[in-house]
């Protein structure tokens, strides 16, 4: 539904959306549907985590590796599915929408969502990690803005100066937390089921080389972006 609406909403607002082609057209729409994802994830991710007390330690008894709410489940649904539907559309217009790294990125994302969901364990630490999506509407951003003829302006800088600053935040620092946690909560961590366990260090471990692989990309775009437009003025 997101996705046609971003394509209708385009049609009538956006004059440059008639000369994009067939797949820029499915790209566009595309990156509508996963920044409304993002916008949705991340809002809840952070109100599980910081707002309520589900997670906080000594709010409860039971240990933090294996609570859980309605909340968290219903979040994990939505992800799967909107991971689900955009694996789908990465295969069928492959490598248009994301070469391999996006289908790695997809793949451990699902498994690790569908394990949690699974086995009622592990949320705080998936929720941490789909609060990371935050970054993704300044991707996107990016991507309209380069396609719309706005990449020389100060709106596309100043995007790109705040999602090297949202990268670094949520995907970088993030996830050194992520660890430290752990790794305070260890003992609580053993106690999980065999393939829970290991999943668990290694899927985010993955994911973390992957975020320190675009930053370093990310970094380069930027620098070669504050350089064109010095060279300008």
């Amino acid at each position: 539904m997101v996705y046609e609406v971003t394509g209708c909403l385009s049609s009538q607002y956006f004059k440059g959306y008639a000369k994009l082609s067939k797949s820029e057209k499915i790209e566009w729409n595309n990156r509508g549907f996963s920044t409304i994802h993002a916008i949705v994830v991340a809002i809840v991710s952070f109100y599980l985590i910081v707002l309520s007390d589900v997670f906080k330690d000594g709010s409860h008894e039971e240990l933090i590796i294996k609570r859980k709410s309605a909340v968290s489940d219903a979040i994990f649904g939505i992800s799967l599915g909107y991971f689900i539907s955009d694996l789908g559309m990465i295969l069928w217009l492959f490598p248009t929408l994301g070469g391999k790294e996006y289908l790695i990125h997809h793949g451990l994302s699902m498994y690790a969502i569908f394990l949690a969901l699974l086995s009622g364990q592990a949320h705080y630490y998936i929720l941490m990690v789909l609060f990371s999506e935050i970054t993704t509407p300044f991707i996107n951003l990016r991507w309209y803005l380069d396609h719309a003829g706005k990449k020389n302006s100060k709106f596309y800088l100043w995007n790109g100066i705040a999602m090297s600053i949202g990268w670094l935040i949520a995907r970088i620092l993030l996830f050194i937390y992520f660890f430290i946690h752990m790794y305070l909560h260890f003992d609580q961590v053993k106690t999980m089921f065999t393939l829970g366990f290991y999943s668990l260090l290694t899927v985010p471990s993955m994911l973390a080389v992957m975020n320190a692989f675009w930053f370093w990309k990310i970094l380069r775009g930027l620098k070669k972006a504050i350089s064109r437009k010095t060279h300008a003025q």
